[in-house]
């Protein structure tokens, strides 16, 4: 059954809290709200150890810098408008337009994943399982409160994922102390109406065309199309899959991949290929010496993939054949990270622009992807580490 708070009403309390474990002291700032609202184009956040800045206009200035927490993460709320910054007290909205840390707070024990599809805005508490969804067209029209949601609880405490579909229809992961296992489909009005226990360590998300929307496993895929739920295995035994790289107007998913159980630290170099349409999975090895992280990679305007490798060079992908079409020397060659929270390269595409961060150099690298080209380096004040980009 649904269940709709109005949680508008409890963000206060929960931002002093916020407030209060905050790792600097230092209060907000940004420029003048006159010189914020003559930057054009897309805006740019970035995550840094104890903060979070924005960048936008034409020369990707630097229009606000806020403290927050020594680690969050920082995701688009879908709207144009916000990024969601995760944080120990939940999912802390910034206004990426004015620029504002708002002290808008939607509470959460475990903060997780956030999904953005079919004009809904989805986020889910890995403490609880309980999913939060919001009308994304409620969130860019946001005027100093939070709009009502629907509260769907939880059953058993995972780290996991749900979406909802334009006609209603929810998916979300399945799971609880033994482990993860699968997923659950409920209907508009919440009753289940397939599932699926055969997905081993279940993890992200992606919804290609036609809504059909596919979860990593251990061992392969789960595609969940017309009310079907569809279990495709990976080549090896081990074949573990965690992320999802979709552009909804194809039905060719781009996925991370490992086939090593034992493999010590987060680099990888094999990516998974899956044809939702005909529901088939292939995996690629990359070139010699190209690896990457789960944050080093994206999908581009034509549908492309783009992979910013361990070579220091962003690489075009063919989705349909995994074929590297092109590579761009970005930034310096880089190794993995010791702990997948610390700093290294990621990628995030808004419009044509690939946003490449680059923490060596304290610096953010614009490529424009249709003429394959660096268009600007920009330095920063510091070492950056999430980012999401909104155009």
């Amino acid at each position: 059954m649904k269940r709709t708070l109005q949680i508008g009403a409890l963000v206060g309390a929960a931002a002093l809290v916020l407030a209060g474990c905050s790792s600097s002291p230092a209060p907000a700032s940004s420029p003048s709200a006159e010189a914020a609202t003559a930057a054009d184009g897309p805006r740019v956040a970035l995550g840094y150890e104890g903060g979070v800045l924005v960048l936008g206009g034409e020369e990707l200035d630097v229009l606000g810098d806020f403290p927050s927490e020594d680690f969050i993460r920082l995701n688009s709320a879908g709207d144009g408008r916000h990024v969601m910054v995760t944080t120990s007290e939940g999912f802390q909205l910034l206004d990426v337009q004015k620029p504002e840390l708002t002290d808008l707070l939607v509470p959460a024990a475990t903060a997780g994943h956030v999904v953005v599809h079919g004009g809904t805005t989805v986020l889910y508490d890995d403490a609880t399982s309980d999913t939060t969804i919001f009308e994304t067209a409620d969130l860019a029209a946001l005027d100093g409160s939070l709009p009502d949601a629907e509260v769907l609880p939880g059953v058993e405490a995972h780290h996991g994922v749900s979406v909802e579909l334009e006609d209603g229809t929810l998916l979300t992961t399945v799971g609880g102390e033994s482990g993860r296992t699968g997923i659950r489909v409920l209907d508009a009005e919440r009753n289940e109406v397939a599932a699926n226990a055969e997905c081993p360590g279940v993890h992200g998300e992606g919804t290609a065309e036609g809504e059909r929307v596919v979860f990593g496993c251990e061992n392969g895929v789960l595609i969940y199309a017309d009310g079907e739920i569809t279990k495709v295995s990976s080549p090896d035994a081990y074949g573990r899959i965690g992320n999802a790289y979709v552009a909804e107007n194809s039905p060719l998913v781009v996925m991370d991949y490992k086939d090593d159980p034992d493999a010590e630290g987060y680099l990888l170099r094999n990516i998974a290929l899956v044809d939702t349409e005909a529901e088939t999975l292939t995996k690629v090895a990359l070139p010699e010496g190209v690896e990457y992280t789960f944050r080093g990679v994206a999908r581009g305007p034509a549908g492309e993939a783009v992979l910013i490798g361990t070579d220091g060079s962003l690489h075009w992908i063919d989705p349909a054949t995994g074929e590297v079409t092109k590579s761009l020397p970005v930034i310096d060659a880089w190794e993995g990270p010791a702990e997948w929270q610390a700093p290294h390269p990621a990628v995030k595409v808004a419009g044509d622009i690939a946003y490449v961060t680059d923490p060596a150099n304290s610096a953010l690298v614009a490529v424009d992807l249709a003429a394959g080209e660096v268009v600007q380096t920009v330095e920063l004040p510091q070492v950056p580490n999430e980012i999401a980009a909104v155009s």
